[in-house]
C-alpha cells in the first residue's frame, strides 16, 4: 500500500511525518498483506467511481491513526466517501482490519505520504474536506518546517479542494494552533477561523489524552473560496515552499 513517488509539488524533500513502522504482529502482518490490498485504492490517479462505484463527496482524512474519527466519519456520513491516508504501520493495519472485517463501505485505507498523493493521484477541485486531526506537532522550533500546515502543503490542499470544501484541523499544541491560523489565515483562497468541534468526532486518542491532561483543544475550518488564485497553482506552491515558517 503506498501513495506513490515523491510529489512534484510543494516542497516534497521536507517530510511533514516521521515514519514509526515497529514491530508487526502477525495479525498486523496479516491485515496489510491479505486485507489491505481490498480496502486500498488502486495505483495511479483515483477514480472515484471505479472505487466507491458512484461519484459522491469525496473527503481525505490525513494521519487517521487507528481510525477512531474516519470510521465514525463514515459511518455518520454514508453519501459520502473517504480516504484516510497515514504512514505509520500499525494504526493502518488496526484501521485496514475495521474495514475489511464491518465496514463501512465509503471508507477506503492507504499507507503512504499524504502530500504525495495530494499531488500525484488527487484531481484539483476533487475534495469535499480535508480531516487534519491531532497531526504531529514537532515542536522543536529546527523542526517547524516540517509540519503539516505549512504554506506549500495548505497551497496544495487549497488546490485539491472544491469550491465551498473545507480544511478542519484539531490540535492541542499551542505553537501548532498559532501557526495553523497565521498560515491559514493568509491563504488567499481559503476563509474561516475557529469553529465548534464536529458532533461526529468521537472523543479518542490524543483528544482523550489532552482533555485528560487539561489540554484545550483548537479546532478550525477553513473554506475553499469559489475564486480561482494563482496561490493554488503548482507554481506558486513551489515558491512557497521557500518561505519561512514562523510560529
Amino acid at each position: 500500500m503506498t501513495a506513490g513517488r515523491p510529489a512534484p509539488e510543494g516542497n516534497a524533500a521536507v517530510r511533514t511525518f516521521k515514519a514509526r513502522r515497529g514491530r508487526l504482529s502477525a495479525t498486523q502482518r496479516t491485515a496489510l498483506e491479505v486485507l489491505g490490498p481490498g480496502v486500498d485504492l488502486p495505483a495511479g490517479p483515483l477514480d472515484a467511481l471505479e472505487v466507491f462505484g458512484r461519484v459522491a463527496p469525496l473527503v481525505l482524512e490525513v494521519g487517521p491513526g487507528f481510525g477512531h474519527a474516519a470510521l465514525a466519519y463514515a459511518a455518520a456520513h454514508a453519501a459520502h466517501d473517504v480516504v484516510a491516508i497515514d504512514v505509520h504501520t500499525r494504526g493502518v493495519a488496526h484501521l485496514v482490519a475495521t474495514v475489511a472485517s464491518t465496514g463501512p463501505p465509503n471508507l477506503r485505507v492507504v499507507e503512504g505520504d499524504a502530500v504525495e498523493l495530494l499531488a500525484e493521484r488527487l484531481a484539483p477541485g476533487s475534495l469535499a474536506a480535508v480531516h487534519l486531526f491531532f497531526p504531529d506537532p514537532w515542536p522543536k522550533r529546527a523542526h517547524h518546517g516540517r509540519r503539516f500546515v505549512r504554506p506549500d502543503v495548505v497551497d496544495l490542499v487549497a488546490g485539491r479542494l472544491r469550491p465551498g470544501g473545507s480544511l478542519l484541523v484539531a490540535t492541542d499544541h499551542c505553537g501548532y494552533a498559532k501557526q495553523a491560523r497565521a498560515v491559514l489565515g493568509a491563504h488567499p483562497a481559503l476563509r474561516g477561523g475557529t469553529c465548534p468541534r464536529p458532533p461526529w468526532r468521537p472523543v479518542a486518542g490524543y483528544e482523550a489524552k489532552a482533555l485528560a491532561a487539561g489540554r484545550p483543544v483548537l479546532e478550525l475550518r477553513y473554506t475553499r473560496t469559489g475564486r480561482d488564485s494563482g496561490a493554488v497553482s503548482p507554481t506558486n506552491a513551489a515558491a512557497n515552499s521557500s518561505r519561512p515558517t514562523t510560529t
